[in-house]
């Protein structure tokens, strides 16, 4: 079992995730007016211990702070983008993660995490009256979208992701973009 406590902090099983993470084996598929994309792409994310937060005096988060940075293989172009955090509730054996893109879209997702043996795998989603989605009034006419599920799963040294945002965009309504990565830490 990997110690969670960094600084005097618990960050149960957000702990995994702190450091730097590349891959180069993602596929980005989106929607064109005409067809499905495919992009094949490339990323580093990196995750840091922030500390913990207190709530109402009630409700004590710690707190995981991280950023996304993918790059179209093809021309080494960066297309995505991503500051947020992770937040992990002891107390409800729960976990959230908050995003912000700079499209004018930004959510709050919230879900489980299930530790296993060296298996770590976090699934949060959004899209409800409890887990919102907030985006531009230009986003939510021109490429709405209607829910976000993210899955992540650690093994050591190897972080595997799948995400799903369902969209309507160019006229296609519950488009699935999806988006996946096998990462190894550095």
């Amino acid at each position: 079992m990997i110690d969670s406590t960094i600084d005097g902090i618990d960050y149960g099983p957000l702990a995994v995730l702190i450091g730097a993470w590349r891959g180069d084996q993602g596929m980005d598929v989106a929607p064109e007016p005409d067809d499905d994309e495919y992009n094949p792409y490339f990323e580093t994310l990196i995750f840091e211990a922030a500390g913990d937060v207190t709530n109402a005096e009630e409700q004590i988060l710690s707190v995981v702070r991280y950023h996304q940075e993918v790059s179209r293989i093809s021309t080494g172009k960066v297309f995505h983008d991503q500051v947020g955090y992770w937040l992990w509730d002891p107390a409800t054996q729960q976990v959230m993660q908050t995003l912000a893109i700079p499209r004018g879209v930004t959510l709050l997702a919230g879900g489980t995490a299930k530790v296993k043996g060296k298996t770590t795998v976090l699934h949060v989603k959004a899209g409800d009256d409890d887990w919102q989605i907030i985006q531009s009034p230009f986003m939510q006419e021109k490429a709405r979208t209607l829910s976000f599920n993210h899955v992540m799963k650690i093994e050591g040294d190897r972080l595997f992701y799948q995400e799903t945002t369902l969209l309507d965009i160019y006229g296609k309504r519950n488009y699935e973009h999806t988006d996946q990565n096998t990462l190894k830490r550095c």
